[in-house]
């Protein structure tokens, strides 16, 4: 057994240790992993809390206790998830406790972006911000609408002209009122495209 292993083996009892102590004390703290450097000489402790909060006298009695400098780190909602760790809406690990190794902001303009339900229940973590996931494909979106129609533009259709009510991002088709039957058809956009390019031509035949 290495050095490093035991100090390792330890951490799981220097948390609870510290949990009590926190809890005598009164403080308004969530103790969330205890972390031993290799030799034991340096044990970090870090926690959750929505105020400020004076350890002073908690580090002192825990120095004492564990023989080794104390370090007390206070982190965010995102980070503490990430330290207890868990699953994702996905069913999967979370990524921020699997590979994630810095937080990228995050805005509701990227799940508008991909069309997804901006229900906080549908689009929010465990951590309750939202999903670290909706930066993932963000850049396809902004580069895929740029090819697409926007909701609401009247355009030329192989059926006629027509308003585009829905865009589907990634089956690349665009759904489309149809103005003269007030009926709405779901169309690839390379159709629409192909439409549009052949009225331009026309009109341009007809300039001449």
């Amino acid at each position: 057994l290495t050095q490093m292993t035991y100090y390792k083996l330890q951490e799981e009892k220097a948390l609870e240790q510290c949990r009590e102590k926190v809890a005598d004390h009164g403080l308004p703290m969530k103790v969330l992993k205890a972390e031993y450097n290799f030799d034991g000489s340096h044990l970090t402790f870090y926690f959750a809390a929505e105020q400020r909060v004076d350890f002073r006298n908690l580090v002192r009695e825990l120095a004492g206790i564990f023989q080794a400098r104390i370090e007390l780190r206070q982190v965010g909602v995102r980070d503490e998830v990430k330290l207890m760790g868990g699953y994702g809406l996905c069913g999967r690990p979370l990524c921020c406790a699997t590979f994630l190794t810095e937080f990228k902001p995050i805005s509701i303009k990227m799940a508008k972006q991909q069309n997804l339900p901006l229900s906080p229940a549908e689009i929010s973590g465990q951590c309750g911000r939202l999903l670290c996931c909706l930066s993932y494909e963000n850049e396809f979106y902004c580069e895929a609408m740029k090819k697409l129609p926007r909701v609401g533009a009247k355009i030329d259709t192989p059926q006629g002209p027509g308003k585009v009510v829905a865009v589907n991002v990634i089956k690349e088709t665009v759904s489309v009122l149809l103005l003269e039957s007030d009926i709405t058809v779901e169309m690839p956009a390379s159709e629409l495209q192909s439409a549009t390019n052949s009225t331009a031509k026309g009109q341009s035949k007809r300039r001449r």
